[in-house]
């Protein structure tokens, strides 16, 4: 990039994690979610290489090389898929987004399943100053304090329209189930949106150390905490093993012998029988605390 098109003066970016690259909880098989967030001087207009380029433009270009970078097919397969859907505006917006608009798309415009998705937020590269920036601005954003009603009801919202398009599948779509893997995500997310403005410690890209967090701030109380961490430990662990061994839905019923002792050793139980009743029994106690907490 520097080759062909030289450096903006004075110019910056860095690369923000989001989704499961931000929580530090990829599987195989997971994508990354990226936002390449560029920031330079008013009157740094173009680079200054052979072939010059304006300053949307070079990064543009920089974030598309990136992408390719990261997911053209090559003999040994793809690295990773890129989605960037998760940057201010969406795919109707630019690939690369300036500071100043990721600031003033967040104070004036973000939805608020577009705030829960930025509590994982996570840069993974960048110049010191705009790291320190944009996750400043990240935590600001967090710690606004919001009207609890209107927040709840927008997850509830959320949650319907999920299982409207997606459907809740059976015990073992770990997922999207009703007291799955979503919801768990979706209880550490909304209750940061409510009390990170009081309490901005329980900030956490993770969702596990989120939920620890809330415990120990009293958010949480002793037993949901440890009902919510014990299943996010046991969700991830089964969709590790089944990201690897299976492309379709699981059916214990019609998979070997062999892949249902791995399923049981994740979920730590002796057999893959007793791995299906402490699934359900988790998700149902999950499934009531997050009707407790949101609401169903």
């Amino acid at each position: 990039m520097i080759k062909a098109h030289g450096r903006l003066p004075g110019g910056a970016s860095a690369v923000l994690a989001m989704g499961k690259l931000g929580g530090r909880e990829m599987t195989a098989g997971s994508d990354l979610d990226l936002i390449l967030i560029y920031d330079h001087p008013e009157d740094a207009s173009m680079s200054d290489g052979p072939k010059p380029l304006g300053a949307n433009q070079y990064y543009a270009r920089l974030t598309q090389r990136l992408v390719a970078a990261l997911s053209s097919p090559t003999s040994e397969g793809v690295l990773y898929d890129v989605d960037l859907r998760l940057r201010p505006s969406g795919s109707q917006g630019p690939v690369a987004a300036s500071l100043a608009s990721f600031k003033s798309y967040h104070a004036d415009s973000s939805w608020t399943w577009e705030k829960l998705a930025l509590t994982r937020a996570r840069v993974v590269h960048g110049a010191p100053r705009l790291k320190a920036e944009l996750e400043q601005t990240i935590s600001g954003v967090l710690c606004i304090a919001r009207d609890p009603a209107a927040t709840l009801t927008d997850v509830r919202d959320m949650r319907r329209l999920m299982i409207k398009e997606k459907g809740s599948g059976g015990v073992w779509d770990i997922k999207q189930a009703v007291g799955g893997l979503v919801e768990v995500e979706f209880i550490a997310q909304s209750l940061q949106l409510l009390h990170a403005h009081r309490e901005p410690a329980i900030l956490d890209t993770n969702s596990f150390a989120v939920l620890a967090k809330l415990e120990t701030s009293g958010i949480l109380d002793r037993t949901n905490g440890a009902t919510l961490r014990e299943a996010c430990s046991l969700y991830h662990r089964l969709t590790q093993v089944l990201r690897l061994c299976v492309t379709a839905a699981y059916d214990p019923a019609s998979s070997p012998a062999g892949l249902n002792r791995l399923v049981a050793g994740a979920a730590a139980t002796p057999g893959i029988a007793t791995a299906e009743s402490l699934l359900a029994e988790t998700q149902l106690r999950v499934a009531l605390i997050f009707e407790k907490m949101i609401g169903r």
